[in-house]
């Protein structure tokens, strides 16, 4: 794994196609009256021209063919038009947009910083129109909207709130035949006792033949919901089928679970989007962690179908493969991203060379596991690997855990001494190894104890929702960050079971300690802001909304009952105030909480552990090779001072092109940069007006190639906004 601040090139392993030098017009989109077209198909040839899905396509690997702005002229890129949409909150910056938005047949749709679905001219910004919903008084953060055609009908799937709504592409309505007035509820299907009512879906769903196929979010306590991918009929909302992920008897996977789990464990939950091999009829869907994250002692046993590729049927949701990347999960180790799907060539056992049509995922750790697409064979080795037991009563750590040995791992597998950052003072330095030494750290899948564990990726990664790009190569590119977080479990503070009363004080502990910290003072990043003082900023009636209803990447606490999120609001507006603890007897519950996402950084907001905190890798996935590495960001007044270039904490995917091109904004730095996709050398780059947390898109719209980027912020102590930018060639 490469260290270096600088920017390191190994030797290729594989000779590239050449790169076209020269600018080429495209032939003009094949859609003229941009306004009311009847979108093509996927998978049709206008895909060239177009970002018809999530993520480019359905092999989502964020490629497009498109080579008018390539190497020799990406310098020259300038702003083509600035679209505001509107809902941004500049004030607390707390909105965020992490949109990748379609384009088909020169139509641009993407999700507002306010949470709303609209239609923009590609070639212009002019809004076409937008949705204005107001009933569900649901904000949230979404990444993107799934078209869908049968050539005639155009529609545009959108999920707000608890619903997926359907609406017509030409005018943004919804589309009455759809569910109940254009729309159905989410969470119908997924209730069980003792969980809670929480349910979105802010990543886009995939199309299959006359299926929409969708995954949720659901919260990540103990009384999570199920996490039941499931399909529906497009034109009527009709449920189809449901593959559910914590298995019920008779199902594959029950006997990984304790008896009857299914009625008091949720999550498992695909969140984070899936992949479609069309031509095959299978659809992948990644999961995530079994609820509560960190402790498992209720659910003893590997978990199935949590943190696992499922590869499913996708007409009927069959399981046709799977493979568990994560055993038995109490670390929030989450497949992060959607699926990438590409061809290798590798030699046979007879000799010869062979392609093979593959399916990878990334791991929060940085690991890259990677099968093939029909078999689920891994098609480099993977080695089950011991790692500790857990200390805590009641939980059955998984005594081995399934580690890539091929491709190595793209991000540092652990912090120690060694790894502190050298700019720090020496006394800074001192406080970090005299904490170091008390905590447990210095490797991967270390069980969370009473004292401080250090996870190194932190608890988001490493890579995360922005996934990786695939060229036409097979050349992987992946960004991802190194920045450690810690953590402990402690018991579960009073109010999880029977006495007279309980404060809001304690209540705000129990519900929202962990991640806005016991004494309200927020994390150092940005993330999870500071409640101290929130009478400066928010008003009674609009903290108790959004306990209520959630916001961006906060849930609703639906669980609470309306006394009990009074008792906070009061107790965060200085009051003292408590209910009644009859509590509820049927809520799920487990002993333990832990103290929070912390991200240990200086006080100076930067991270103690040595440079590069963020980074580009470029992979090979023929040979399994690693081609080089490089930061991703900087912080200019580091840069300013002679240090070079550190790479920053980032959220956000990249584009690569056929022009030889990787375009990525992702770092906290409000950049977007061009990068040459052979070399990691930036090109060219560009200020946003906020960051760009989100992956880009490219597309051509009457010969005219067009890159464009949500510019949200609202993360890592940025700024908000509600911007989109394109830029093009002069």
């Amino acid at each position: 794994m490469l260290r270096s601040l600088f920017l390191i090139v190994l030797p290729a392993t594989v000779a590239f196609l050449l790169v076209n030098a020269r600018s080429q017009r495209q032939k003009p989109a094949p859609f003229k009256n941009q306004n009311w077209l009847v979108p093509s198909r996927p998978g049709s040839t206008s895909a060239g021209y177009d970002w018809p899905e999530y993520n480019g396509g359905p092999d989502r690997n964020h490629y497009s063919p498109l080579t008018q702005i390539d190497t020799s002229n990406v310098s020259r890129l300038k702003v083509a038009w600035v679209y505001a949409s509107g809902g941004a909150d500049t004030i607390r910056n707390t909105t965020q947009m992490q949109c990748n938005p379609v384009v088909v047949g020169g139509v641009l749709y993407g999700v507002s910083a306010g949470s709303q679905a609209f239609a923009l001219d590609a070639a212009t910004g002019r809004e076409l129109w937008k949705t204005a919903f107001t009933d569900e008084t649901f904000s949230m953060t979404s990444r993107g909207v799934t078209h869908w055609t049968d050539g005639k009908a155009s529609r545009i799937f959108f999920a707000y709130g608890a619903y997926l709504y359907s609406l017509d592409a030409r005018t943004g309505k919804p589309v009455a035949s759809f569910g109940n007035g254009g729309k159905i509820n989410l969470k119908d299907g997924l209730s069980r006792p003792g969980a809670d009512d929480y349910v979105i879906s802010n990543t886009p769903g995939v199309i299959y033949r006359n299926l929409i196929i969708m995954g949720t979010r659901v919260s990540e306590n103990a009384p999570a919901l199920p996490g039941d991918i499931r399909a529906y009929d497009v034109q009527t909302g009709r449920l189809i089928w449901t593959f559910r992920t914590v298995p019920r008897p008779g199902e594959y996977g029950y006997n990984t679970w304790p008896k009857d789990g299914y009625k008091h464990v949720g999550a498992a939950n695909n969140w984070m989007g899936m992949a479609i091999d069309r031509n095959r009829g299978i659809v992948y869907a990644p999961t995530g962690s079994a609820a509560f994250d960190f402790y498992g002692g209720n659910r003893p046993g590997a978990n199935l179908f949590a943190n696992c590729l499922l590869a499913l049927d996708a007409a009927t949701g069959k399981r046709l493969w799977h493979y568990q990347t994560v055993h038995h999960d109490i670390w929030d180790r989450d497949i992060p991203a959607p699926p990438n799907l590409f061809t290798v060539t590798q030699t046979g056992p007879d000799g010869r060379l062979r392609r093979i049509d593959a399916v990878s995922v990334l791991s929060k750790q940085g690991f890259l596991f990677v099968f093939d697409r029909v078999t689920g064979k891994p098609l480099f080795p993977i080695e089950e690997r011991a790692f500790p037991a857990s200390d805590i009563p009641g939980e059955q750590a998984w005594p081995t855990q399934p580690i890539p040995l091929k491709p190595a791992p793209f991000t540092r597998q652990g912090f120690t001494e060694k790894d502190i950052n050298p700019y720090l003072s020496a006394e800074d330095r001192e406080q970090v190894r005299a904490e170091l030494r008390l905590a447990k750290t210095g490797g991967p899948f270390l069980p969370l104890g009473r004292e401080r564990t250090v996870f190194f990726p932190g608890t988001d990664g490493g890579p995360q929702w922005g996934g990786a790009a695939v060229d036409e190569n097979s050349i992987l590119y992946v960004p991802a960050k190194e920045n450690p977080v810690y953590s402990s479990l402690k018991e579960a503070p009073a109010g999880q079971v029977v006495v007279a009363s309980i404060t809001g004080k304690k209540l705000y502990e129990v519900n929202c300690g962990s991640c806005h910290g016991v004494a309200r003072e927020g994390s150092h990043d940005g993330a999870y802001p500071s409640l101290l003082n929130v009478a400066s900023r928010q008003s009674e009636p609009s903290v108790h909304q959004l306990l209520s209803k959630g916001r961006g990447m906060m849930p609703a606490f639906t669980h609470l009952k309306e006394a009990e999120r009074k008792a906070i609001v009061d107790f965060l507006f200085g009051k003292e105030s408590s209910v009644a603890a009859e509590a509820h007897p049927a809520r799920t519950t487990v002993p333990y909480t832990h103290t929070g996402y912390n991200r240990w950084y200086d006080a100076k907001g930067y991270p103690v552990s040595r440079p590069p905190w963020g980074t580009l890798t470029a992979i090979n996935m023929n040979t399994g090779t690693h081609l080089w590495q490089v930061p991703l960001g900087e912080y200019p007044e580091l840069t300013a001072k002679g240090i070079l270039p550190t790479g920053t904490d980032n959220y956000g995917g990249p584009v690569v092109t056929k022009g030889g091109l990787l375009f990525i904004a992702a770092s906290r730095d409000e950049k977007i940069r061009a990068i040459d996709r052979q070399t990691g050398q930036i090109l060219w780059q560009a200020p946003l007006p906020a960051a760009g947390y989100a992956t880009p898109s490219t597309y051509s719209v009457n010969g005219k190639q067009y890159i464009v980027i949500a510019c949200g912020g609202g993360k890592l102590r940025t700024k908000s906004g509600d911007k989109y930018m394109a830029f093009a060639l002069p």
